[in-house]
C-alpha cells in the first residue's frame, strides 16, 4: 500500500468505525449497561475518526488539483480493478462533513433512542464507513460498492427507529435509489469495456465517443438525480425525512443528498463533457422547477420536518444549476452550497428534534410562543433560519451568490429564476419561525417546556460556529477546492474544443 505521507490515513478514517462496531458487539451485561457502553463506544470512535479527518484537512496541499494521500492495493488484477483511495480538494471537505455529522448525530440520539440502542449505534458507524469510503474511492468498483452500501444502514435506521409509516418510507427510499443505481452499474461496465480499467483518474482522461456519452450520461443521471434529489424523482425524500428519527434525518440531509451532487461533479461533468453540455438546458429546466415548485410546496406544509425536507430539494436545485454552468463561479458555488446545506439543514432537523423530543408533535399549529420559554432555542433557531434564507454573513449566502454569478454568465433568466429560491425561502422559513417562536403560548404542553440542555448546546455549538465561519471567511474553505474546480473547468473547455475541432475536420 502506498501513500504520499507513507501512512494509510484514508483507510484508517474509512475503516476505523468498523473497529468501533466490533467493540460494541463485544459488550456484555444487562440491557441498560449494553446501551450505555454502546453509546460511549460509538461516540469515542466517531470523535477519533473526526480527529483523523482534521489531520487530513490540515495536511492537505491546497495548491494541488489532483488526488492526494493515494493508496493502492491490487484487488482483481485480471480485470484491472484495485482498492484505490485518494482525495482531492472537493472530496476532502465532504469527508470532513461526514465525520463531523456522525458524532453530532450520535450525541443528538443519546437519550432519544431507547430500544435496540446497540443496533442503532452499529448502523451509524457502518453508515460512516460507507459515506467516507465513497468520497475517498478512486476506483469505480470501490466507489459503487460504498455508494450502494449506504442504503443498507440507512434503510434500517428509517425502518426500525422511524415513525408510524417507517416501513413504507424505508422501502420507498430503498427502491428509488437502488433502481437508478442499477443503471449506473451498467454504465460502469460499459466504461470498463471501452477503457479497460475502472481507475477513476485514468477514466477522467479517457475520451468517450459522443454517442456513447449520451447513454452514459442518462445512466448516471438516473442514479445521481434520485440521490440529489431532483424534481420529479424527489418524492421519496419528504416521506423518508418525516418518518426517520432525528439523527437519521440529519445524516440524510447532511451527507446522503450530497452523494448525488458529488457524483455529477466526479463523473458526469468531467468524464462526459459533450453529453453534459448537450443536457445542460434540460438540467437547468428541472433545477428551476425544483427551486420554485418545491419552495411553494414548503410554504403550504403544516409539518415542520416536511417543510425543511422540501426546502432541501429547492436548495439542491440551486446546486445543480451551479454545476451545469461549467464556469468557475458556478461550480465553486455549488460545492460551497452543498457544504453549507449539509450544516444548515442538519441543524434545522436537530431544531425540530429538540421540541419533538419534548412534546412529540411536529405540527406547526401546535406551537407558538416558544421564545418566552426557550430563549436560547429561539436564538439558535434564528441563526439557522437566517442561514437557510441566505443572509449575508452566514454560509447560506456565499454559495447562492456564487451560483447566481455563474448562472448570469449563461443566461439572465436562469439566474433570476434560480435566485427566486432566496425570496421564497425567506417566505417559508420566516413563516415557520414566526409560528413557532412568537405569539402567545396556547397549548398546555408548552407551558412547562425546558430550554436547551448542555448536551443540546454541545450538538449545536460546532454547527453554529461553522455557519458563521463559512459566511464571514469563506475563502478558508473555497481555497481547498479552487485548484480542483479550476482544473475541471479547464479540462471541460479543452474537451469541448477538441470535439469542435474534430467535427470541423469531418465536415
Amino acid at each position: 500500500m502506498t501513500n504520499a505521507a507513507g501512512f494509510p490515513i484514508l483507510s484508517l478514517i474509512t475503516w476505523l468505525p468498523l473497529v468501533g462496531c466490533v467493540i460494541i458487539m463485544m459488550v456484555r451485561g444487562d440491557e441498560e449497561t449494553i446501551a450505555s457502553n454502546a453509546r460511549w463506544a460509538a461516540l469515542w470512535t466517531s470523535l477519533i475518526v473526526l480527529a483523523l479527518s482534521l489531520v487530513l484537512w490540515v495536511l492537505f496541499d491546497q495548491s494541488d488539483p489532483g488526488f492526494q494521500f493515494n493508496e493502492s492495493v491490487s484487488w482483481l488484477p485480471e480485470y484491472k480493478v484495485g482498492y484505490k483511495m485518494g482525495v482531492d480538494g472537493i472530496s476532502v471537505l465532504f469527508v470532513l462533513l461526514s465525520t463531523l455529522l456522525t458524532p453530532i448525530c450520535i450525541l443528538s440520539a443519546w437519550d432519544v433512542i431507547k430500544v435496540k440502542v446497540r443496533e442503532f449505534m452499529l448502523s451509524f458507524l457502518i453508515l460512516e464507513t460507507m459515506m467516507v469510503g465513497m468520497f475517498c474511492a478512486t476506483d469505480f468498483v470501490l466507489f459503487y460498492m460504498f455508494f450502494e452500501g449506504v442504503l443498507i444502514p440507512m434503510y434500517l435506521i428509517i425502518g426500525i427507529w422511524g415513525g408510524p409509516r417507517r416501513v413504507y418510507s424505508a422501502v420507498k427510499f430503498f427502491l428509488y435509489t437502488l433502481t437508478g443505481s442499477v443503471l449506473m452499474l451498467l454504465a460502469l461496465i460499459a466504461m470498463w469495456v471501452h477503457a479497460g480499467t475502472t481507475d477513476i483518474v485514468t477514466l477522467l482522461h479517457t475520451p468517450f465517443p459522443a454517442s456513447m456519452q449520451t447513454w452514459l450520461f442518462l445512466a448516471f443521471f438516473a442514479s445521481f438525480a434520485v440521490k440529489v434529489p431532483m424534481w420529479p424523482v424527489h418524492t421519496w425524500l419528504p416521506d423518508a425525512h418525516v418518518e426517520a428519527p432525528t439523527a437519521g434525518s440529519v445524516i440524510l440531509a447532511g451527507v446522503l443528498l450530497k452523494m448525488g451532487g458529488y457524483g455529477f461533479l466526479r463523473f458526469s461533468i468531467p468524464m462526459l463533457p459533450d453529453a453534459s453540455t448537450h443536457f445542460a438546458p434540460f438540467m437547468f429546466a428541472l433545477s428551476v422547477v425544483a427551486v420554485i415548485y418545491t419552495s411553494l410546496v414548503a410554504l403550504a406544509q403544516e409539518d415542520m420536518k416536511k417543510l425543511i425536507a422540501y426546502s432541501s430539494v429547492a436548495h439542491m436545485g440551486v446546486v445543480t444549476i451551479g454545476m451545469f454552468t461549467f464556469n468557475f463561479q458556478g461550480i465553486a458555488g455549488s460545492i460551497f452550497q452543498m457544504l453549507s446545506h449539509g450544516i444548515v439543514s442538519s441543524a434545522l432537523f436537530l431544531i425540530v428534534g429538540v421540541v419533538y423530543d419534548r412534546i412529540h408533535t411536529r405540527e406547526i399549529a401546535r406551537y407558538g410562543g416558544l421564545g418566552d420559554r426557550m430563549p436560547s432555542y429561539a436564538l439558535v433557531f434564528m441563526l439557522f433560519t437566517m442561514a437557510s434564507v441566505g443572509l449575508p454573513g452566514t454560509s447560506g449566502f456565499v454559495g447562492e451568490f456564487l451560483v447566481i454569478i455563474g448562472a448570469l454568465q449563461v443566461n439572465f433568466w436562469l439566474a433570476l429564476l434560480g435566485g427566486m429560491g432566496m425570496i421564497l425561502g425567506a417566505a417559508y422559513m420566516l413563516w415557520l419561525y414566526r409560528r413557532v417562536i412568537f405569539g402567545r403560548i396556547t397549548h398546555a404542553d408548552l407551558r412547562s417546556i425546558l430550554d436547551l440542555s448542555p448536551r443540546e448546546w454541545a450538538v449545536f455549538a460546532p454547527l453554529m460556529v461553522l455557519t458563521l465561519w463559512m459566511g464571514v471567511y469563506p475563502s478558508s474553505f473555497t481555497s481547498y477546492f479552487d485548484a480542483s474546480v479550476g482544473a475541471m473547468v479547464q479540462h471541460h473547455t479543452a474537451a469541448l474544443a477538441t470535439t469542435t475541432k474534430l467535427a470541423g475536420m469531418v465536415h
